[in-house]
């Protein structure tokens, strides 16, 4: 049996709820083809992105009217249970003019897809974001096309001793100061938890422009890891306030939302957002905040792309882990653990 390098019984983000309006929207998850698209009472369903007929993607132009979907090259039509149930020009349907149908759960403004084994698609097993429906908060979204594979994208943002390097023009420290960051991880069950302080250092220029930093601050990132979605809290207070024993009031609270959902073996759709609950009717900061983001996360796009070709051209070297890198490489163990359970790689 040939060996996978995808993890498929997993639940993954194809978009955000608001990507998915009349129109069809095209995603490979693992590896497969999917099309999503909204049936007549708007609900969301997953198919695999071929005509039955000769293979045309029906996220390539396809129309939706009427709870159904019609592929673009001769017309054919599909309902959301995959059943063909038009062709132009002929009465009978064959019994076999069916498409794959995916697990599809919208839930906090997000598709999850499920690639995998539709029996084992279990929707209890997808994390909660409140952060995205609950009165109180603001947020934006964006997407990342990036042509690397998706355990890179892991441990980018596993490992944050990158930031003072990688983003000195956003939310990047001092390189001495962050270098002495306290770092603690654990792993509980198929999740990692990491969390990170840098205590008395100096505002990095995101810190400044949102709440207006001038001095010294003390900073938290906090970050939990499950296959396919990383949920941060990271936040800053005044030096010296007690953030550290527990008295966070004041100051800048942020929740991030990161879903990493591989596309290739070499390339991945990265999905994020932004949340505050802090001056949430100014529009002005909100754009701000959101065009920051995507500023540092492209940032993080000119590291993993070159990274991964360097990785593609010797695949059999090995890499060699620091101090830095638990969270990391408990991550990679929980994966490998999981492949292996799959009867992959």
């Amino acid at each position: 049996m040939q060996k996978s390098e995808f993890l498929y019984n997993n639940w993954y983000v194809a978009g955000f709820s608001g990507d998915l309006g009349k129109e069809p929207l095209g995603r490979k998850i693992c590896g497969k083809s999917i099309v999503l698209f909204r049936d007549g009472a708007g609900k969301a369903a997953a198919l695999e992105d071929r005509c039955i007929h000769r293979g045309m993607p029906l996220s390539r132009g396809g129309e939706c009217a009427g709870g159904m979907i019609r592929c673009p090259y001769h017309g054919l039509e599909y309902n959301v249970a995959g059943l063909c149930t038009k062709i132009p020009g002929q009465d009978r349907i064959p019994a076999e003019a069916r498409l794959k149908t995916y697990p599809l759960v919208e839930r906090d403004a997000l598709l999850w897809v499920w690639p995998g084994d539709a029996a084992k698609a279990d929707p209890a097993q997808i994390v909660p974001y409140p952060y995205h429906v609950e009165a109180g908060w603001v947020w934006s979204r964006s997407h990342l096309h990036v042509a690397a594979g998706w355990q890179l994208l892991n441990d980018n943002l596993l490992d944050l001793s990158h930031l003072q390097y990688v983003h000195r023009k956003t939310i990047g420290g001092n390189p001495e100061e962050d270098a002495r960051a306290k770092l603690a991880s654990k792993r509980d069950g198929n999740r990692v938890h990491v969390s990170r302080w840098l205590l008395d250092m100096d505002a990095p220029p995101f810190h400044r422009a949102v709440c207006g930093f001038n001095g010294r601050i003390d900073r938290w990132q906090e970050i939990e890891f499950q296959p396919g979605v990383l949920r941060f809290y990271s936040g800053a207070t005044e030096a010296g306030t007690g953030a550290y024993e527990g008295r966070r009031e004041g100051g800048m609270h942020i929740r991030h939302f990161h879903a990493i959902t591989p596309e290739t073996a070499t390339s991945t759709n990265y999905f994020f957002s932004l949340a505050r609950n802090f001056n949430v009717g100014d529009a002005d900061l909100t754009d701000k905040m959101h065009k920051m983001m995507v500023a540092t996360f492209e940032e993080d796009r000119a590291i993993l792309e070159p990274q991964q070709v360097n990785l593609s051209a010797e695949p059999g070297r090995d890499l060699t882990n620091i101090m830095t890198d638990i969270g990391t490489a408990h991550a990679r163990r929980i994966i490998a653990e999981l492949l292996a359970a799959e009867g992959g790689r």
